[in-house]
């Protein structure tokens, strides 16, 4: 993961050369990420994500990346989402954005985002599609980030997510052309198979 810290100036770059991807991928999560409550974005990054979608605690295990994210207004951690510092329960709602793709052990973050969620309490993720154009093109791309990543099809990050106890699920798509040939915000669309980037949201089972 040093990668991040490394590149984490293009990292952050990106989203202000990206503004129309970006302002899209916001626009979807909006439609699954609870309004009030607990919450905790797992991978914050530099707070992109987390900022703007009021996200109060965010962790991430670059710590050039947490200083960004701190400016930003997120209560940061340094930490991995494998072994995360909270108690059991103490979370409303967890978002996991692009991150994902990048962590070592996927089912254990998943498995530890349940555990520290209430009882019904909402898991939001943000993927790029495997299986879609831009899934594709990234793939093929290997840009300096997602030449670490491991893609997942939204099937099969569906799977993870019933192991770790996860059901309930809802699913908001967006992105639908390239980002560079973007010059304004795509209007999420319910389900997934067309748009780059996909929302999803599911409810944690504490009775698993």
């Amino acid at each position: 993961m040093n990668i991040f810290d490394h590149h984490y100036k293009e990292y952050d770059a990106w989203y202000e050369k990206n503004r129309w991807p970006y302002l899209s991928e916001l626009e979807a999560l909006k439609k699954v990420i609870p309004q009030e409550g607990r919450g905790l974005e797992i991978g914050v990054g530099t707070g992109r994500f987390a900022a703007p979608l009021n996200i109060e605690l965010g962790i991430d295990c670059s710590q050039k990346m947490l200083e960004l994210a701190a400016q930003r207004g997120v209560n940061v951690r340094w930490g991995l989402g494998e072994d995360l510092p909270f108690l059991d329960d103490s979370m409303d709602y967890v978002a996991i954005i692009i991150t994902i793709c990048f962590v070592a052990d996927p089912l254990k973050v998943l498995r530890e985002a349940q555990r520290v969620l209430d009882n019904n309490g909402v898991l939001v993720l943000g993927i790029i599609d495997k299986d879609s154009f831009l899934g594709q093109f990234y793939q093929k791309k290997k840009s300096i980030f997602y030449k670490e990543a491991n893609f997942f099809r939204v099937q099969e990050l569906v799977a993870l997510l019933k192991q770790a106890g996860f059901d309930g699920f809802t699913y908001y798509q967006t992105l639908f052309t390239f980002p560079d040939k973007m010059n304004s915000v795509d209007k999420p669309q319910e389900g997934f198979g067309e748009g780059g980037f996909v929302a999803i949201k599911a409810r944690a089972r504490k009775d698993f």
